[in-house]
């Protein structure tokens, strides 16, 4: 008794890592990166009746058994590349991939040379009036008037 026992416990043991690699295929998992062929929105959130049309498809071939890659193939071969929510990865749909990023790091490297830039103190003219005496160009007559009120506020 114990010996099948431990032989069921082991064939379930053994049968579960399998039934958890491969996932099974759902709506939701594809709707989210198809668009809508009408509307041109993603397919979950269309209310089209060829978004209706297309949700069948996809439960169709779902109910036989298809991955998500192959309902994918399946749905360009029937609708065009256009179905698909991203780019492809080959020609035009690499730019579109790779030109947002392109474009971050060129603003973030012009953020950075613009801070940069701030953070840099200008260095005084040295002929500059004043700059010696601490009044930094101002006219002698305020000159005055501020030394005066200044040691007017220490006493």
């Amino acid at each position: 008794m114990r010996a099948a026992l431990a032989a069921v416990a082991l064939v379930l043991a053994l049968a579960a890592p399998a039934a958890a690699a491969a996932p099974r295929t759902s709506l939701p998992d594809i709707e989210d990166e198809v668009m809508c062929l009408e509307c041109r929105t993603p397919l979950n959130v269309s209310t089209s009746d060829v978004a209706d049309q297309q949700r069948a498809f996809i439960a169709e071939l779902i109910a036989q058994g298809k991955t998500k890659d192959e309902v994918k193939d399946a749905l360009v071969a029937e609708y065009g590349p256009r179905v698909l929510g991203e780019p492809e990865e080959r020609g035009f749909g690499l730019a579109a991939w790779i030109t947002p990023i392109v474009v971050a790091l060129a603003a973030l490297a012009l953020v950075l040379l613009t801070a940069r830039r701030w953070r840099r103190t200008p260095d005084p003219d040295p002929g500059a009036a004043g700059a010696a005496d601490g009044t930094d160009g101002l006219d002698p007559r305020d000159a005055g008037r501020l030394d005066a009120e200044l040691a007017a506020f220490d006493r």
